[in-house]
């Protein structure tokens, strides 16, 4: 998580802090705020020190139950402000983009399970060398940074060990438009495909792919991470959200249980790896 939200997760939890000492009818001790939100005493103490990610219901439910309602705005600004400013691309990637794949690696690395779905890309842990060099290169180039292509290509590279060590499980769902978007040469997404043929029927590797021609139950939109039971990582055009809050795990473990209804394993996906590589090598 980046050092500026940690900050930020910090100082919310200090203004909650605040709000709970302020009470106007006196001091409430964490026990007794838990007890009135109907919370477990825990979560008031990691919301204080910044280990857990509030929600605005949260905000809301604590700005009542401390008697100042008038506070809520404001809580939900400070909430609002650093879920979708301090994540943003251009301050994470303002170093390169060594610091934050850094910052992704010792997390997956923490995982033994990972789940990931992606509608427009092959995920990095199954990149070739030269097909994450021009996935890193486009949002070098739409973000203007200038410098560490090369250390998020061998950053990626390296990741890739985490599929050989015993344990170790990775559940990926791609949309087939992620097979046969030109984000590169052709002759790089047919490495690619041979790539991620390679990896259908490895014990750490379950792939699916949802056709194009499926029907879905959802918009398969907004690739995303699920590393074991404590973190996702979704990424948008503007920022890369770290979301460790349980509401917001279970609806990301949701989303991906429901799009790979739409999936398919094995010889299946196998048939559509080989008919988008067929497309562009006839």
């Amino acid at each position: 998580m980046s050092t500026d939200y940690q900050r930020a997760r910090e100082a919310l939890g200090a203004r909650l802090r605040e709000l709970r000492f302020t009470c106007p009818a006196g001091r409430l001790t964490g026990q007794q705020l838990a007890q009135r939100l109907g919370w477990q005493g825990s979560k008031v103490s990691k919301l204080e020190n910044g280990k857990q990610t509030a929600t605005p219901e949260d905000v809301r439910a604590w700005a009542d139950a401390t008697a100042q309602p008038e506070a809520y705005p404001e809580l939900a600004a400070r909430l609002a402000g650093f879920e979708t400013e301090i994540r943003s691309w251009r301050r994470a990637l303002a170093n390169g983009f060594r610091p934050m794949h850094e910052g992704l690696t010792a997390e997956i690395n923490r995982s033994s399970d990972i789940w990931v779905w992606e509608e427009a890309v092959v995920p990095g842990l199954l990149q070739t060398p030269e097909y994450a060099r021009h996935v890193v290169q486009r949002y070098a180039d739409l973000l203007e940074v200038t410098k560490g292509v090369e250390d998020a290509v061998r950053s990626r590279t390296q990741r890739q060990e985490w599929l050989y060590q015993p344990g170790h499980k990775l559940r990926v769902l791609v949309w087939e438009a992620a097979l046969r978007s030109l984000i590169c040469p052709p002759s790089v997404l047919v490495s690619q495909l041979d790539r991620l043929a390679g990896v259908i029927g490895m014990d750490t590797v379950e792939l699916g792919v949802v056709p194009l021609s499926a029907p879905v139950k959802i918009v398969p939109a907004n690739g995303f991470w699920i590393l074991g039971d404590r973190l996702v990582v979704a990424e948008d055009w503007h920022a890369e959200l770290w979301l460790d809050d349980a509401d917001n795990l279970a609806l990301y473990r949701k989303v991906w249980k429901t799009l790979r209804e739409s999936a398919a394993y094995g010889p299946e996906a196998h048939t559509i790896v080989n008919a988008a590589r067929r497309a562009l090598k006839p």
